[in-house]
């Protein structure tokens, strides 16, 4: 997929928005923006007509890809679409001079118009995004042309362009998530790897069921996925390439167990777990060389290492004191630092891509609860609550976090759900059938 783009007057949005809650305010005489307030936040109102096919090949197309942004914005909680049936002004060229008084009548605050062209299994979609209250467009008109098998990679990246404008953060749309599939009992489960879009679809799945596998994790540059398999009929981990799907192990040490991988942001380093001798500590591995080192040195249980994004630091979980807790060390070993202080047991921390908090599983008074804190464990807020939460991993932009809700009962099911770090929003992700251990890939190339 190719992505270049047109010139028009360009206008940023300015926008404010924090994980406490915001409400939504118009300036006097001023560009939308989101402020914070005391209240809850109210959804921005925006409009997103059909695209316009430009040719007989494109009709289609032009409505999908219109569906696909609508539901990407409205799916975060911040936006509310206003349906088609309320709109006054039908766009029927992407050059007409908009409506605004038409589209205000409405209250739409932003409106995004856009065209669709296809030829053979190639096709072009542009779009333009505008503020309604202030008469003018919202940046520059973009264009992206690639196959027709990639339309909703460009649906995605329109609705990453539209959110970073409005919001002033970075997209997550046009990204993927691997995650384990499982099928059959609770009590005798099968697991493949699998990846698909954010949102659920273009499944494809990367191993069969006929070993077990868990805790997959992107590299860096999302072209490959650590994970940990009993394949050996003992865990060790493994590292896929994602486009050929061929899978080979590392550190096969004799005696040992490896498991809870995870890349540091070189996409050459990776932090693990090995068992030896009943004693687990965790090590690094250069995955050119082979070269290990072993970074903890204690008789506790010391796994789900994670690299904090200027691959200076680590945080891990540990019951080296006593109960299960996070701690924080230098990515070259030193004495570790506890940062966890509540109530409760403290496992699988994962580093903001941003840097600014730690998201982590609690499990307290017979609930467990996905939080996230400080990197030093000041400001702690818990987001989920429920029978069992756990794994969180984070959007590439680290304003959404993704785990595994498991539901109660013999019959109890594994389901992704998401949810906003500011605990709002939270929401089941569409998967074709119980699934566990999701991680978020890096936005897309």
């Amino acid at each position: 997929m190719t992505l270049f783009r047109t010139l028009t007057p360009a206008f940023l949005l300015a926008c404010a928005l924090l994980t406490g809650q915001a409400g939504l305010a118009q300036a006097q005489n001023g560009p939308l923006r989101i402020e914070i307030t005391e209240g809850v936040i109210e959804p921005l109102p925006f409009a997103v007509p059909d695209f316009i096919a430009e040719n007989g090949a494109a009709g289609e197309y032009a409505a999908n890809i219109a569906r696909v942004i609508a539901s990407d914005l409205a799916g975060t909680g911040l936006f509310r679409e206003i349906p088609a049936s309320a709109h006054i002004s039908r766009v029927t060229s992407f050059d007409a001079p908009v409506a605004y008084a038409d589209w205000k009548a409405i209250n739409a605050q932003a409106l995004i118009t856009g065209a669709v062209s296809a030829s053979g299994d190639r096709i072009v979609v542009k779009f333009r995004l505008f503020d309604v209250y202030s008469g003018q467009p919202l940046g520059e008109g973009l264009q992206f042309a690639g196959t027709t098998q990639s339309w909703r990679r460009m649906a995605h990246k329109v609705a990453d362009a539209a959110y970073s404008r409005i919001t002033g953060e970075g997209g997550y749309f046009d990204s993927r998530v691997v995650f384990v599939a499982e099928s059959g009992p609770k009590n005798q489960r099968a697991k493949r790897l699998a990846v698909m879009d954010y949102d659920g679809a273009n499944v494809q799945y990367l191993t069969d069921s006929a070993s077990l596998v868990l805790a997959p994790r992107f590299s860096p540059t999302g072209d490959r996925i650590l994970f940990t398999s009993y394949q050996s009929g003992f865990p060790r981990i493994y590292v896929m390439d994602v486009a050929s799907v061929q899978a080979r192990g590392l550190d096969e040490q004799p005696g040992t167990m490896t498991f809870a991988p995870r890349f540091a942001p070189d996409g050459r380093t990776v932090v693990f777990s090995l068992e030896q001798g009943g004693n687990t500590d965790i090590y690094t591995l250069d995955s050119q060389t082979g070269n290990r080192q072993q970074l903890t040195n204690s008789p506790a249980i010391e796994t789900a290492p994670s690299f904090s994004p200027d691959g200076s630091q680590i945080v891990f979980e540990s019951d080296r004191s006593g109960t299960q807790q996070i701690y924080v060390m230098p990515a070259g070993g030193g004495e570790p630092r506890r940062i966890s202080g509540g109530a409760g047991r403290y496992g699988t921390p994962v580093w903001s891509p941003r840097g600014d908090l730690i998201a982590f599983t609690k499990q307290n008074e017979g609930r467990f609860h996905i939080g996230v804190m400080r990197t030093d464990g000041s400001e702690e807020r818990l987001l989920t609550a429920s029978f069992l939460d756990e794994g969180p991993t984070w959007a590439p932009n680290g304003r959404v976090i993704m785990f595994t809700r498991e539901s109660a009962g013999a019959g109890g099911q594994p389901a992704l759900y998401s949810v906003d770090i500011s605990g709002r929003n939270l929401r089941q992700v569409s998967t074709n059938g119980p699934a566990s251990d999701p991680a978020w890939s890096p936005l897309l190339p």
